[in-house]
């Protein structure tokens, strides 16, 4: 029989120590910043088409 304090908890992304209630999915407000600053210096980023972070077309539809 397994208990409630048997289930692994999530680990922080940034340190991989076990997150905390009031920060999650991250263990500290330290690693959220962290990974809040990655995003915001660009480290971090979604990829998408290439015209699509331009605006450019590429002459493909009709007018």
């Amino acid at each position: 029989m397994t208990t409630p304090d048997d289930t692994p908890k999530p680990a922080c992304p940034i340190c991989g120590k076990p997150a905390a209630p009031d920060f999650k999915p991250f263990c500290s407000k330290r690693c959220a910043d962290v990974d809040l600053q990655r995003w915001l210096s660009g480290r971090y980023a979604i990829p998408g088409r290439e015209e699509d972070a331009f605006g450019q077309d590429d002459g493909s539809r009709e007018e």
